[in-house]
């Protein structure tokens, strides 16, 4: 965030707020959890976005012969607030209703959580585990978190100065972004850099292989492309499509989680080159106390 008057929403696929939600799996979702609390501790016009998992994520047990299993519960949470929003979004051609929660009890700021457990819905089970398909269901997660969530944003009526997108699971909110300016008459690569000014960006995986890519014909299949086309998609991201990739160049400033990890991921993403017709500068990044900083 860019300064405490700046109107700040997060994007995070986990949130770790208190062991009675289990809505995260381990550090990314604790440290989302602290920074909702954290704007709450000082003040900040900041909103949450997340999805309301229906079985969170895994509970590990021991059996009797000393092996581990994993193990779901469905859980119902009492305390959270129905905002009475509901927002469509389009997954493998149908459409999927999203219903809006809402949940700041934990002394944090509002977390609007996203729901695809609606009566009727034709795949209700897209919010059912965190983490726990691949493939086309990660995708159809990632469209719930990045897609729905900015058009929930916009029926809560929240006016929005800076997109946070902690990790890439929500570089489709950039896409939904990039659509809407694009409907306003901007071409793409206005789009793009409009869309770039107001996104920030966290990395956390600080292996190669550890970052999430996707066949681009996959993406375009799921309707996560949100109009893009196949070149548009490569020039973002790569062919096969990178989330990480994609959420640098589509953020003005990128930060890693410690000063090492800073320098890990320089050197990882040191080759991500911003398009040069768009905006005629190399990626280079620097460590400033801990941050990943694209200039």
């Amino acid at each position: 965030m860019t300064n405490k008057d700046s109107r700040v929403a997060y994007f995070c696929m986990e949130y770790g707020l208190d062991t009675s939600m289990k809505t995260y799996a381990g550090g990314l979702g604790i440290l989302a959890g602290d920074y909702l609390k954290g704007a709450k501790d000082h003040d900040y016009p900041m909103v949450g976005i997340g999805i309301k998992w229906k079985q969170g994520y895994t509970d590990q047990r021991i059996d009797e012969h000393g092996k581990p299993y994993d193990s779901y519960h469905n859980y119902e949470y009492d305390f959270l607030e129905d905002t009475g929003v509901t927002v469509d979004v389009t997954i493998r051609k149908q459409n999927i209703t999203c219903k809006v929660w809402k949940v700041e009890q934990f002394g944090n700021v509002p977390l609007y959580l996203l729901d695809t457990d609606v009566p009727g819905n034709p795949e209700a089970w897209i919010t059912g585990q965190l983490y726990g398909w691949f493939g086309e269901e990660r995708i159809a997660q990632e469209m719930v978190l990045g897609i729905a969530g900015v058009r929930a944003l916009r029926k809560l009526g929240h006016d929005i100065d800076v997109y946070h997108f902690n990790e890439g699971h929500a570089l489709f909110a950039g896409f939904e972004l990039m659509r809407e300016k694009m409907e306003e008459g901007a071409d793409f690569y206005e789009a793009w850099k409009q869309t770039r000014d107001e996104t920030v960006f966290t990395t956390h995986t600080p292996i190669v292989e550890g970052n999430e890519s996707h066949p681009i014909e996959k993406l375009l299949y799921m309707g996560a492309a949100n109009g893009l086309t196949v070149e548009q998609l490569v020039e973002i991201g790569g062919a096969p499509f990178n989330m990480t990739v994609g959420a640098l160049r589509l953020s003005r400033m990128s930060n890693a989680v410690a000063e090492l990890h800073g320098e890990t991921a320089n050197k990882m993403w040191a080759h991500v080159i911003i398009v040069q017709k768009l905006f005629q500068l190399r990626t280079v990044f620097t460590v400033q106390h801990g941050s990943m900083n694209k200039c």
